[in-house]
């Protein structure tokens, strides 16, 4: 061995004597402690995980949307009832006016359905029809309790089923002939009858019979003229509508025969539980224009149908 190896081994030997290693007790207790300390520092990163996780929970979840009251504890309602309040309970059919069409169902605030308004028991002045101004000469109409319809080889048509009915007498002139002052072209008995429910349309058809079985009789208020009655095509007047004419020998004023004969037109038209009767008369030799009646019966429905709402 060379002399420079043999140095450093006794420098080495020299160097280990002179430092303490510890005995063997104290080296384990030091190994202990840092062992328990490298748990103790997992625990608590697990501690610090949990932790993390649970606040991140109670992030992210909502809060419940409610809390349940205490036990004993009274709900309100949502809205009170009229008894409890004092106040009126809602009506379970609106009120019906007079003005409403008795055909027209109204649907009833806060209900689960409809229900048919009663039938109007008045008849105001605004549901009978103006003429025209073609038409007027000046002579106001003047309501009068008459017939509303000829007679018709004695039928009784039913009028116990009327709640109400108003008649007047209107007079015109035709357009193409002069105005106020003149002599007038014709006259109506113009009458509106508001009937219980459900008989108007019974009304009508005890017409029609009427008429059928009375083609022939002698004239109204003339026993030496005899008049012929025929039912007449008709529709789009109202709900339903029944047109005659009446057919007689024309006289002039003195009762002589004109050689012409003397044509009256009587409509009767349904609206709902409603019927008017337009029933033209004429004036002295004239007989009646089926335009002028046509224009003048829708004007009367017109009028009804704007009171009736």
């Amino acid at each position: 061995m060379s002399r420079e190896l043999s140095e450093l081994y006794r420098s080495l030997a020299a160097d280990a004597d002179a430092r303490d290693l510890g005995l063997p007790d104290v080296l384990r207790h030091q190994a202990d402690r840092r062992a328990r300390f490298r748990a103790a520092g997992s625990t608590l990163a697990v501690g610090l995980v949990v932790v993390g996780v649970v606040i991140g929970a109670q992030v992210i979840t909502p809060p419940p949307a409610s809390v349940p009251a205490p036990a004993g504890t009274p709900t309100p309602s949502a809205s009170p009832s009229p008894s409890a309040t004092g106040g009126s309970p809602s009506p379970s059919v609106s009120p019906t006016t007079p003005d409403r069409s008795p055909g027209t169902a109204v649907t009833v605030p806060g209900g689960t359905g409809t229900q048919q308004p009663r039938t109007p028991t008045r008849i105001p002045d605004r549901a009978f029809f103006a003429l025209a101004p073609a038409n007027q000469i000046g002579i106001a109409p003047e309501f009068r309790d008459v017939a509303a319809l000829p007679g018709l080889c004695g039928a009784d048509i039913p009028s116990e089923a009327a709640v109400h009915r108003r008649t007047r007498l209107l007079t015109y002139k035709l357009p193409q002939n002069p105005g106020e002052g003149y002599v007038p072209d014709g006259t109506y008995t113009h009458s509106i009858a508001i009937y219980r429910a459900g008989r108007a349309d019974d009304v009508l058809k005890e017409l029609r019979q009427a008429v059928r079985d009375c083609p022939d009789q002698k004239r109204p208020g003339d026993s030496s003229v005899r008049s012929r009655q025929r039912l007449l095509p008709d529709s789009g007047f109202g709900d339903e509508s029944v047109l005659f004419e009446m057919r007689s020998a024309g006289q002039d004023v003195n009762g002589d025969p004109t050689g012409v004969e003397d044509v009256r037109l009587v409509r009767a038209i349904r609206i709902g539980d409603v019927v008017t009767i337009l029933w033209e008369q004429g004036w002295e030799n004239t007989s009646s224009q089926r335009a002028q009646v046509d224009a003048d019966s829708r004007r009367a429905v017109a009028a009804i149908r704007s009171w009736l709402g």
